[in-house]
């Protein structure tokens, strides 16, 4: 009686005489049950990903519609030869990335860390904090876009008051950068400091009075006690807000526009190939562009998540 009970509850069937594909398909019920939402899922990423790398092997352009002829890599070659956009949108995207991801794990930590423990008014405080997160990044980037104006702008009008001159700020050569970089660290900070409270906050406070009795000071007790522990939420928090950052374009499109400045200050490689299909409709050469920049994200990705498996060990 136990063992029909057993098998009851594991849903096998015990009637005798049972078909053979009823006994398959009640074995494998949870990959059917899955197969539909996978199977979609499949399609959403293999179809564009498998079409996009066949027209960075032609010369498609000028209409979706023209006929296309197969050119092999020739694309690729002409692409990567490319020192004069490809390379610095590559160099661009990697600024961008790198000092946005930096302030934004250094000034997320320190409002984790400051959230961390209860205060008064602690509730108001995080929803103040949180409420970047609440725009979409096109209104954000056209908030800061109207704020940095050169001439109406309230930011030189602050510098004013200040005595200093006004900053060309999103509308100069060599500040447009840092300027986008600042609206991104502005808007995602939170989302790092959320991610990083959540991980504070299941953390054991037994090593904290552990290292509290021994006479560590605060600096000692984060350094060896709390960062080591919160390690592995520090790693996801990195990797996804870097992931993120490397195909920011809205944030840069809406403060710059099409071609990421008169001198393409701010033109990242995503901004590049979008012009590339939409103002010169080169979609062979855009494709290729973007088959190289999902290689670049691949790459990241598997660079971030070697560095998590050996921080484990």
């Amino acid at each position: 009686m136990a063992t029909i009970t057993t098998k009851a509850a594991r849903g096998t069937p015990t009637a005798p005489g049972t078909p053979g594909w009823v006994r398959w398909v009640d074995h494998h019920r949870k990959w059917i049950f899955a197969a539909p939402a996978m199977t979609f899922v499949a399609a959403l990423l293999v179809f564009p990903l498998a079409w996009t790398g066949y027209l960075s092997l032609t010369d498609a352009e000028g209409s979706v519609r023209a006929e296309s002829e197969f050119i092999g890599l020739q694309n690729y070659l002409d692409v990567l030869s490319d020192t004069e956009r490809f390379w610095p949108s590559v160099g661009r995207t990697a600024a961008f990335t790198g000092v946005a991801l930096l302030f934004e794990v250094v000034l997320g930590m320190a409002i984790a860390l400051l959230l961390w423990r209860p205060f008064k008014g602690q509730k108001w405080v995080r929803v103040a904090v949180l409420l970047p997160l609440v725009a979409t990044p096109v209104a954000v980037g056209m908030m800061w876009r109207l704020i940095f104006d050169p001439n109406i702008g309230l930011a030189n009008q602050l510098l004013g008051w200040f005595g200093i001159g006004p900053q060309p700020w999103l509308a100069g050569q060599y500040t447009a950068l840092p300027t986008t970089i600042f609206i991104d660290v502005w808007q995602w900070t939170p989302m790092v400091a959320l991610i990083l409270l959540a991980g504070l906050t299941s953390l054991s406070d037994e090593p904290q009075e552990a290292a509290r009795i021994d006479g560590a000071s605060t600096w000692q007790r984060f350094r060896h006690v709390t960062l080591p522990l919160l390690a592995p939420t520090l790693t996801v928090a990195i990797l996804l807000r870097g992931i993120d950052a490397l195909k920011t374009f809205d944030i840069l499109y809406a403060t710059k526009g099409r071609g990421g400045g008169s001198f393409h200050e701010v033109e990242t490689l995503n901004v590049y190939a979008y012009g590339l299909s939409f103002d010169y409709n080169e979609y062979g050469v855009s494709s290729t562009v973007l088959i190289l920049f999902f290689l670049i994200i691949i790459g990241a990705m598997w660079a971030l998540t070697a560095r998590r498996k050996e921080a484990k060990r």
